[in-house]
């Protein structure tokens, strides 16, 4: 904001800069056009008005040229796509490995990021997304992901051992397989007929922090 507010200060520069006082005769280098020349034909040769105008105008580009690079410098500052409880850049960027466990990352983005075999244990998700996000290999044990977004996520042999999401969203091609989901609870997430088909299949445990059993939240026969 302070950068436009700038931009358009300096834009008006050309239209604040008097010429000559109401009541002051004109400069002697002004040439004023007869009723006959046309306004076309006005010219302004007092050097001292251009001198100025042409130093202002040389003073901003180099003030907006600054402000681009500083900017630049720093992606954090021109996007902040972590989150109200994360201090980094999260969204988009290779996190392989990285450990997060324990960590309180409520409505975190990591959208279209790579986690694979991040460490996710017992971390507080509670609506992060995890939109088109390899997590491969993750560990979301013991993890609050209610409310998180796995749409078109890659949720292959990760471990969500006694995970909780609750209304988490799965839609598009989100795949959990061979994933180890003992103990977790899916109540309320919207799965496919082949997803669930799938889930019940390797679904067994009961979820400590609800008390659900996994396949009651999956509605297996």
């Amino acid at each position: 904001m302070a950068v436009l507010n700038f931009t358009l200060s300096c834009s008006k520069l050309n239209f604040i800069i008097p010429l000559s006082k109401p009541s002051s005769p004109p400069p002697p280098n002004l040439q004023i056009p007869n009723s006959s020349q046309r306004l076309s034909h006005f010219k302004i040769t007092d050097d001292s008005s251009i001198n100025f105008g042409e130093s202002m105008s040389k003073a901003c580009i180099t003030a907006l040229i600054s402000a681009s690079l500083f900017f630049a410098a720093d992606p954090a500052l021109a996007f902040k796509g972590g989150g109200p409880y994360g201090l980094g850049v999260t969204r988009g960027q290779d996190l392989s490995g990285k450990d997060f466990s324990g960590k309180t990352l409520i409505k975190q983005d990591f959208k279209t990021s790579i986690l694979r075999q991040t460490n996710f244990r017992a971390a507080k998700l509670l609506g992060a997304s995890f939109f088109d996000a390899d997590l491969t290999g993750a560990d979301l044990s013991d993890a609050d992901l209610r409310g998180a977004d796995f749409s078109l996520a890659n949720v292959t042999k990760a471990n969500l051992t006694n995970a909780n999401l609750e209304g988490a969203l799965v839609t598009g091609n989100t795949s959990f397989k061979g994933s180890v989901i003992t103990g977790a609870d899916f109540t309320d997430v919207p799965l496919r007929e082949d997803q669930k088909e799938y889930l019940c299949k390797i679904a067994d445990g009961v979820n400590p922090t609800t008390g659900n059993e996994t396949r009651e939240t999956l509605f297996c026969k």
